[in-house]
């Protein structure tokens, strides 16, 4: 990995599959860079869902003291957040950490969020169509997804696993027929990505013991309490992984045993397809130098700093 241009401010990137303890690291090398965490997870931005989509505020914490993070809790839970505005919001965000004289360091494991940055995306802010998405909630899945397929081939797949997903995906595209894909301009930087990966034995142990943790923690009450504030069942189901299983299981549609062993396996297909993503990326240019996840934590951040051509703070 080439050293970085020092006429250029410096992004770190740090990514991977879900339970890989990408935060907590990225944490610790920011307190050694006096770095800033701008959050790339699609699902932390909302105020209200925390266990399930993973938010662990102590990852922040080192040697007693909270490294500024961005883009956790910046939503309403029903809002359905997108590309545009976390665009928007990275760009803002990274020059004002830049103009500091911080380093910002994007972490997380939404490969459409990294990839949008990263390649400088061209997109729209794309308003809702009520009279298209009536007249596409007619349509079964089958029917729908025919018609994603017409437009483009879609690489987020969860596009094709939600009927509210499809419907917004076919929207989007529709509204980019008829306008110009012209968004904000990026500023210029010199990216350095790393991720953390673990053999796929041990990230299906990781995933299993975190999902047990979670419900133990109170992951179910977390669900109802959504519902509870007036959150529908659609509207978290929209939300995928977590909030479609404990939503399910909440309003009675399927047992609690049926529940974990239906969620634990969509988070292992979940993270295999993270992965699948970031090895898609590398073949489009974009490259990531991989870190051992059972490395000691110092030596992931040892090994990181020597990349970057930076020494350890004493």
């Amino acid at each position: 990995m080439k050293q970085p241009d020092n006429n250029k401010p410096l992004l770190l990137v740090i990514t991977g599959p879900t339970a890989t303890g990408k935060t907590a690291l990225a944490a610790r090398v920011a307190n050694q860079i006096t770095g800033e965490i701008i959050s790339a997870d699609s699902r932390q931005v909302y105020r209200g869902m925390d266990l399930a989509t993973g938010k662990d505020f102590s990852d922040y914490e080192v040697d007693g003291s909270m490294i500024p993070y961005h883009l956790v809790d910046i939503a309403d839970a029903g809002h359905e957040y997108n590309v545009f505005e976390f665009q928007r919001d990275f760009i803002r965000i990274f020059n004002d950490i830049t103009e500091r004289g911080k380093t910002p360091i994007l972490c997380g494991g939404t490969g459409m969020y990294i990839e949008s940055v990263l390649k400088g995306y061209q997109l729209l802010d794309v308003p809702k169509n009520s009279t298209l998405r009536k007249e596409l909630g007619k349509l079964d899945d089958e029917t729908l997804t025919h018609k994603l397929q017409s437009y483009k081939t879609p690489h987020n797949t969860t596009d094709t696993r939600d009927k509210n997903r499809l419907i917004r995906a076919i929207e989007i595209q529709e509204f980019y027929r008829e306008h110009e894909k012209k968004g904000a301009s990026f500023p210029d930087f010199d990216a350095k990505v790393f991720g953390v990966y673990f053999e796929r034995k041990m990230i299906r142990e990781r995933i299993t013991t975190r999902l047990k943790d979670r419900l133990e923690a109170g992951m179910i009450d977390e669900v109802k309490e959504l519902l509870n504030k007036g959150l529908t069942a659609d509207q978290l189901k929209f939300y995928g992984l977590e909030y479609r299983y404990l939503t399910q299981y909440v309003t009675g549609e399927i047992s609690k045993d049926e529940m974990f062993r239906l969620l634990n396996t969509a988070i292992h297909q979940f993270a295999k397809r993270q992965m699948t993503w970031f090895r898609r990326m590398e073949k489009q240019g974009i490259q990531i130098d991989w870190i051992d996840g059972e490395l000691p934590t110092g030596e992931k951040v040892q090994y990181i700093l020597s990349k970057l051509g930076k020494s350890r703070k004493v």
